[in-house]
Order: C-alpha cells, then sequence, then structure tokens
C-alpha cells in the first residue's frame, strides 16, 4: 500500500482476496467487488452457483460486467504510487538527473524525456511508464481470458468423463441383460455365440472403462496445468507498473507455453460399444411398415391415417392402430436426421403429453436422437439412458412384445440391436408414436 494515498480510499480499491488494487474489477449480485481474475481462480470447480467471499450470500455464474469507475480508480492509485517510486533519488536518471517517466519499447528500459530524445533513442517508440505497464496488463488479462475459457471447457469435459466412469459399469451390465434376453429368444445352437458376445461385450466394456480413467487423469493434470498458469498470470498483472515492464522476455516465455497447452486440450472419449446382430426370428410377428418420414406416414397401417399435430418447428404423429397384446414390428426411415424420438405410448401419456416435452418418461417408451455441437446421440426412455453405440443407419425398426412387456429397438440395415427396454410398466391399449423437432 502507499502512504501518499488515504487508508480509507486505498481500502476501497483494493480487493478483498488478493489485498492488492483492483485489476479488471467486477461487482456481483451483493454489490460487492472482486478482480476478476481472483474470484474466477477462487471459483472451484467451476460450478454453477458460488459464494461472495465478503458476506457469503450466494450469486450466479454469469458473464460479469468490468466495473469502469473502480477499474479508473485504481489506475489513478497505481499510478500515485508510481510516481512516488519514480521521484525517489536512487530511481533518478543517472545522467540527467531526471525522474524517469518514458517506457523505451524496444530496449524495455525506463528513461527521462531527455534520454527518450536522445540519437540512441530518437527512432524508437516510447509511451508514459503508466500507459505501457497497462496496455501490458491488458494484454495478461486477456491471455488469462483465454485460459480461463479453457479452464471452463476443460472441466466440463472433465465433468464428463466424471460421470460416465460412474455410470459405465452399470451401462455395460444392462447391455449385458439385453443380449441375454435376446439369445432366450434364440435356438439352443445360438449358446456358443452368445458366450462369445458377452465375453467380447465385458473386454470392450472393461476396455473402456480403462480409458475413460486415463482420459480423467489426462483431463484432472491438464486442470492443474491451466490452473498453475492462470495463477502466473494473475501475479504478474499484480506486480507494480516498473517490475511488470521488466520481465518482459519471461512473459514471451509464457506465452510460448500456453499457446502449446492451449493447442492439445484433451477431449472426452467417443464410447461406443460393439453391435449386436440379431439371430432369431419374428416371422411369427405381425408386422405393418410405416412409409418414408417426409410423408409423414409414421407407424400406421396404409389404411389408416395417422393423428398428426404440429408447430412451424415440429410435430408429433401417432398411429391409429392399437395394441393391447401380441408381438408387433414396424420401422421408421430417419435418414440423417436428428432430434427425433420414436417408439409407443400408452393413453395416460398420449391424453397428457400432446403438446408437451416428448421426454417426459410416464407412458412413453422410446428412442431417441439428439446432436451435441457436431455429435449425435442416442437415448432411450423409461428409464432415460444414454445409448453409447454407433451412429445407427438409415431405418430403425421397434419390436413390441405385449407379453414379455419388452420394446426393442433395432438398426433394420446392420440387423443389429440397439436396445430392448425391459420390464415396461405398460398399461394398453399401446399406440406407435413419432416426434420431430426442427431447431
Amino acid at each position: 500500500m502507499n502512504s501518499g494515498i488515504s487508508q480509507d480510499f486505498q481500502m476501497e480499491i483494493t480487493c478483498p482476496i488478493c489485498m492488492n488494487y483492483f485489476i479488471d474489477p467486477v461487482t456481483i449480485d451483493c454489490g460487492h467487488s472482486f478482480c476478476r481474475p481472483c474470484f474466477y481462480f477462487n471459483w472451484q470447480d467451476i460450478p454453477i452457483l458460488t459464494q461472495c467471499f465478503e458476506c457469503m450470500k450466494t450469486t450466479w455464474q454469469r458473464n460479469l460486467k468490468t466495473n469502469i469507475h473502480l477499474k479508473q480508480m485504481a489506475f489513478l492509485a497505481r499510478k500515485v504510487s508510481l510516481w512516488l517510486f519514480l521521484s525517489s533519488e536512487e530511481q533518478m536518471c543517472g545522467t540527467h538527473r531526471e525522474t524517469k517517466k518514458m517506457f523505451c519499447e524496444v530496449d524495455k528500459s525506463l528513461l527521462c524525456l531527455l534520454c527518450s530524445s536522445s540519437q540512441e533513442h530518437q527512432y524508437h517508440r516510447h509511451h508514459p511508464i503508466e500507459w505501457a505497464a497497462e496496455e501490458h496488463r491488458e494484454k495478461l488479462l486477456k491471455k488469462m481470458q483465454s485460459l480461463w475459457e479453457k479452464a471452463c471447457e476443460n472441466q466440463r469435459n472433465l465433468n464428463v468423463e466424471t460421470t460416465r466412469i460412474s455410470h459405465w459399469k452399470d451401462y455395460v451390465n444392462l447391455r449385458l441383460e439385453a443380449m441375454r434376453a435376446e439369445y432366450q429368444k434364440t435356438a439352443a445352437f445360438h449358446h456358443e455365440e452368445e458366450k462369445h458376445n458377452l465375453a467380447m461385450l465385458k473386454k470392450k466394456g472393461k476396455d473402456i472403462f480403462h480409458q475413460l480413467h486415463l482420459s480423467k487423469a489426462k483431463m484432472a493434470h491438464r486442470r492443474e496445468i491451466l490452473r498453475g498458469m492462470y495463477e502466473e498470470l494473475k501475479e504478474m498483472c499484480h506486480k507494480p507498473d516498473v517490475e511488470l515492464l521488466q520481465p518482459l522476455f519471461r512473459q514471451k516465455t509464457h506465452k510460448a507455453r500456453s499457446e502449446s497447452v492451449l493447442l492439445h486440450m484433451p477431449q472426452p472419449l467417443n464410447l461406443e460399444l460393439m453391435d449386436i446382430t440379431l439371430h432369431h426370428n419374428e416371422a411369427n410377428s405381425h408386422i405393418f411398415r410405416c412409409g418414408d418420414l417426409r410423408s409423414m406416414c409414421i407407424g400406421c397401417d396404409r389404411q389408416n391415417a395417422p393423428h398428426i399435430t404440429a408447430t412451424p418447428t415440429s410435430f408429433l404423429a401417432w398411429g391409429a392402430q392399437t395394441f393391447t397384446s401380441g408381438k408387433y414390428y414396424w420401422e421408421v426411415h430417419v435418414g440423417d436426421s436428428w432430434n427425433w424420438a420414436f417408439g409407443v405410448c400408452n393413453k395416460y401419456w398420449k391424453g397428457k403429453n400432446q403438446n408437451d416435452n416428448i421426454y417426459g418418461e410416464e407412458g412413453l417408451f422410446s428412442l431417441g436422437c439428439v446432436k451435441n455441437d457436431i455429435q449425435c446421440s442416442l437415448f432411450t426412455t423409461s428409464p432415460l439412458t444414454l445409448q453409447y453405440i454407433p451412429r445407427t443407419t438409415s431405418r430403425i425398426g421397434l419390436f413390441l412384445d405385449c407379453e414379455a412387456r419388452t420394446v426393442s429397438f433395432v438398426d433394420d440395415n446392420q440387423r443389429s440391436l440397439i436396445y430392448t427396454i425391459p420390464n415396461c410398466s405398460f398399461s394398453p391399449p399401446l399406440r406407435p408414436i413419432f416426434r420431430c423437432i426442427h431447431l
């Protein structure tokens, strides 16, 4: 702190976290202010909510705005501190006994006005010291913002891998149960094939589980690197102006290191389990097929028109035919589309959700496809489960077994099982349903 500035004023422009003059101050909901880098750095694991470090009130994470008034006052305080420092006898120019006021951008030195206009420096770029220091501080803040964005991206990816690890074993076990259920419908001569596929699925699941742990470890390590680089830049920003301007060569080294780190950000694994080829015959099933999605003939007999509700951004259709018992199979052609759901629903769901969200679970047994950034993911409802399988081809089939209380989805082109929803809580009559959302 500076004796040339009143103590009360110093407290008003001091960050309560780092106890230095504010750099890029932000004011949160409760009215308290902090340096943006200090506030971010103490935001553990980038949660949605955090607490004020002064009054402990909860605040939402948001796009915090710089408090321009506080920033200007902190700049003036640093300027006063700088001039007090430069006015000391030991900081005077040894040649002209003048106060050093200028910074030379070429040789990174502090000069008095006479030195800056000398023959040695007359063609160099010069700026007032306080201006040059603030400019370099702003450059550091931009680097920190880039690091923070990467840290948030890395933390989101880490959260994804952590969640996948916690659910992966359960998911693999569900896939194993689905495979066993499918093979129970086949003849006994498929027993060896069943053993082979079960063993392959277990091995693949174990391998992916190991890869998930390695991926999580890499992301955790990258988090520590990013936090270390962020803290290093934060400490640079808090240095007095003269100190900030001196080690510019170290800042260049740091820049090269940060660019190298940011180029190699670990990404979440693309998880895919093996396809399960179906051999059992569905010849005894009552089969009816639908046409292309573009014809709106979804899950219904050709003679019966489906019920359709539509908005400019979506449409919902269900078949006129209902099912109370027996086995049925039908298909839809989805092409390369996404943001759709396909399955069966009961009367309760139909009456409750005609204009509501398709992804509600009660009374709906469906396969859905959503696009996240550039990747499409499949999921099933009742319960909601993400399906880690290769991207399906253009035609998807649904096999409904009312007696076994199962709904199975198959990739018709590959003749492979996508997933079987076991122990469905059917309450007939059931209807085919399809919804497509145009985003």
